[in-house]
C-alpha cells in the first residue's frame, strides 16, 4: 500500500467560468472526506479472490476508478478534476491537465483506443479530453431550458463511436423526475433513447460485442428505490431481468471478455446510490448464474460508478471509504496479492 499524494509541482486543471447563456449555473459538489475517513484504491483478482490495497489518502477523496486499455493506468476523479494512478508503481495521483474543463463528477471513462477521456461535468454536459490532457471539447448540445436536462456518462461502444448516458430532466415538477437511458452517436451527433429509457434507470454499459446494454432500473419494482439489473438487446429491442432479490443493485459492469458481470449491491431499502454504506461487490457468471459475493466494504457512491475491469478480464479496481477506528476497509476471500 502507498499513501497517496498529489505529484509535486502539479496544478489543478483549469476550470471554465460560468456562461450566462447556459440554462443554469453549474453545480459545485465535489465530495470531500468525512472527519477520520480515508479513501482507499484496491485491485481485486476476481478469480483468486485476492485484493491489494494500492493507494490510500487521508486528505483527498477520489472516486470511480477505470482503466486505460494498456492495463497500466487507473483514472479517478478528485476535487472536481481527473487524475491517473500508475498501477505498476502507485505512488500518488497524477493530475490530467484539461484546459477549459468544468468541474467533473464521477462519471468518466477512457476510449477503447486509449486516446481520449470522456467525462461528465457539473454543468450537465459531456466532454472529450486527450489522454495526456489538453484542450477540452464539449460534445453535447443544450436542450430546451424547461427540461433542465443533464447528461451523466456511463458507457462507450467497443468501436468508440457511441456513448451511453443517463439523461435527467423535469417530470411533474421534479427536476430529477425522469432518469432515462440515452445513446449519443459521436459521428452524427444523433441522440436517441435506449428502449423506452427504462426510467428510473442508471449505469448503462455496452456488452463487449456491442449487441446489448446492461443497466439498473426500478421498472420491475413496486417499492421506490428498489433497483435491479437488466440487459437490453439492441437488435431485438427486448429486455431481460438479471437480478431479483432483496438487495438494491447498481452499476453492472461486464468484463472485457464478456464472461462476467460485477455490480454494487446495497442493503435492502436503500434509495438511490448514496455514499458511506455497507455494500457488497457481487459477481454473475454470464450469460446468467446465481450471484456470488466478492468483497464487502464501506462505500457506495464512488466505489465502482464507471467501467472498473482491467483489460485482462481478471482484475477490478474499486474504492472504499473506511473511518478511523473501524475494521479493515474491505474483506475479500484471501490475502493481498501483487497488482
Amino acid at each position: 500500500m502507498k499513501q497517496s499524494e498529489t505529484k509535486e509541482n502539479a496544478t489543478l486543471p483549469e476550470q471554465d467560468q460560468f456562461d450566462p447563456d447556459e440554462t443554469e449555473r453549474p453545480m459545485r459538489y465535489a465530495r470531500t472526506l468525512l472527519p477520520g475517513q480515508r479513501a482507499e484504491l484496491h485491485v481485486l483478482d476476481v478469480e483468486g479472490g485476492r485484493s491489494q490495497l494500492a493507494l490510500c489518502s487521508e486528505d483527498q477523496l477520489f472516486e470511480a476508478p477505470n482503466w486505460h486499455p494498456d492495463g497500466r493506468w487507473i483514472v479517478v476523479n478528485a476535487d472536481g478534476a481527473l487524475y491517473r494512478v500508475d498501477s505498476h508503481d502507485p505512488t500518488g495521483l497524477e493530475p490530467i491537465h484539461a484546459t477549459g474543463l468544468p468541474e467533473v463528477n464521477n462519471d468518466h471513462l477512457v476510449s477503447p483506443d486509449g486516446r481520449w477521456h470522456y467525462v461528465s461535468a457539473n454543468d450537465g454536459h459531456l466532454y472529450r479530453v486527450p489522454w495526456n490532457g489538453g484542450r477540452t471539447e464539449r460534445i453535447t448540445l443544450p436542450k430546451a431550458p424547461e427540461r433542465r436536462f443533464r447528461h451523466f456518462l456511463h458507457g462507450i461502444s467497443p468501436d468508440g463511436s457511441t456513448l451511453l448516458y443517463v439523461g435527467t430532466e423535469v417530470l411533474d415538477g421534479d427536476e430529477w423526475g425522469r432518469r432515462a437511458l440515452w445513446c449519443l452517436d459521436l459521428v452524427s451527433g444523433e441522440e436517441r433513447l435506449v428502449g423506452d429509457g427504462y426510467s428510473p434507470a442508471d449505469g448503462p454499459e455496452f456488452s463487449p460485442d456491442g449487441a446489448s446494454v446492461f443497466f439498473n432500473s426500478e421498472v420491475a419494482s413496486s417499492v421506490p428505490g428498489h433497483a435491479q439489473l437488466f440487459r437490453h438487446d439492441l437488435a431485438e429491442a427486448s429486455v431481460q431481468q438479471l437480478t431479483s432479490d432483496e438487495h438494491v443493485n447498481w452499476f453492472p459492469h461486464p468484463s472485457p471478455d464478456g464472461r462476467r458481470l460485477v455490480y454494487l449491491s446495497y442493503p435492502p431499502g436503500t434509495v438511490g446510490h448514496p455514499a458511506d454504506l455497507p455494500v457488497v461487490l457481487r459477481l454473475i457468471d454470464l450469460p446468467e448464474s446465481p450471484s456470488r459475493d466478492l468483497v464487502t466494504l464501506p462505500g457506495g457512491q464512488g466505489t465502482i460508478n464507471v467501467p472498473c475491469w482491467a483489460p485482462d478480464s481478471r482484475r477490478i479496481a474499486y474504492i472504499s471509504y473506511p473511518l478511523s477506528g473501524t475494521n479493515d476497509s474491505s474483506r475479500a476471500s484471501a490475502a493481498p496479492a501483487a497488482l
